[in-house]
């Protein structure tokens, strides 16, 4: 796969080997990125340079990620259970569970949306990007919650750019470890671990990202539930700004302590998308669409009550 990029204002500066870990794919890992660029396979301008090369504004990188590396596969249609919360022939809009992946991976082939999307509707089977058919927007493997998907070249298109303009309105439901303020704004840059590629991190020189809370209950000082709304989309948005808060998600393995969390039954990080709000790329109708909250979620709700009840 064959990569070329141009370094932005946001990147000068950089290390060669931080800008090309940034950009590679996550199941990239850093090992091999160092590898391609100590075979000479990264280019800073057509000329080979070392990793602790430092970048500037306009500078073109080229590189090659070898096509061992790269899924080729196509997903294959299964008779997976979808509970679709809204469909049309533009769209269909579906509550996606706690534990499934959105598309293919490498090492996760089966088993994902996209799979039971194949097997739900054969408009699926006529996208062009076959490997991720009508994808626009995702949801981590352990975060529950509404999913819109394009089922026509337009739709994906007129959808891909709501969400590229914020025009998309997305609500969450959280619980976080510890007593949070009544509300408040987290407003700080996320870049990609340099270290451990499958995590994020808040970093100056990282991405604008930016995260609205209302506090709706808190359990003593043991845990709150909040209700979130993100202004931005990074990968792991929610989860980094809320550990970078001091009040990590319950259950999440990556960012918090999940194994203190075992006390409340907590199975999964415990973040729920509730509300999806979207202009339908046809009839250009505001369409907002809700997901119950999930069983798991309200028995951790429960256990949360009966503690505080014990406790007074």
């Amino acid at each position: 796969m064959n990569v070329e990029l141009t370094v932005s204002s946001r990147e000068r500066g950089w290390r060669l080997d931080q800008f090309v870990t940034e950009k590679s794919p996550p199941w990239f890992s850093r090992s091999q990125v160092k590898k391609i660029i100590s075979e000479g396979k990264v280019r800073v301008n057509k000329t080979i340079k070392k990793p602790s090369h430092r970048l500037k504004l306009g500078d073109i990188i080229s590189f090659d990620i070898p096509n061992s590396l790269v899924q080729t596969e196509l997903p294959q249609s299964e008779d997976i259970p979808l509970s679709v919360l809204f469909e049309d022939s533009e769209v269909i809009v579906v509550d996606k569970p706690a534990g499934m992946i959105v598309h293919p991976v490498p090492r996760r082939k089966s088993g994902t949306l996209v799979n039971a999307l194949l097997a739900h509707c054969e408009a699926f089977h006529e996208m062009n990007n076959m490997d991720r058919p009508g994808i626009v927007h995702r949801l981590d493997k352990e975060t529950s919650g509404v999913m819109v998907v394009a089922k026509t070249e337009t739709a994906h298109i007129s959808l891909s750019q709501q969400f590229k303009a914020r025009e998309v309105t997305k609500m969450y439901l959280a619980i976080v470890k510890g007593k949070v303020p009544l509300d408040g704004v987290i407003d700080v840059p996320i870049a990609r671990h340099p270290v451990n590629r499958l995590k994020m991190k808040v970093d100056p020189f990282g991405k604008p990202a930016r995260t609205l809370f209302r506090r709706l209950r808190s359990y003593g000082n043991s845990a709150s539930v909040v209700l979130v709304r993100t202004e931005t989309g990074r990968t792991h948005q929610i989860r980094v700004h809320f550990k970078h808060l001091g009040s990590p998600l319950l259950g999440d393995r990556l960012y918090g302590n999940a194994r203190q969390d075992e006390a409340f039954d907590v199975k999964r990080q415990m973040l729920h998308a509730m509300k999806l709000c979207f202009t339908h790329p046809s009839t250009q109708n505001r369409i907002c669409i809700l997901s119950r909250v999930p069983e798991d979620m309200r028995v951790v709700l429960s256990n949360l009550t009966d503690l505080e009840r014990k406790e007074t």
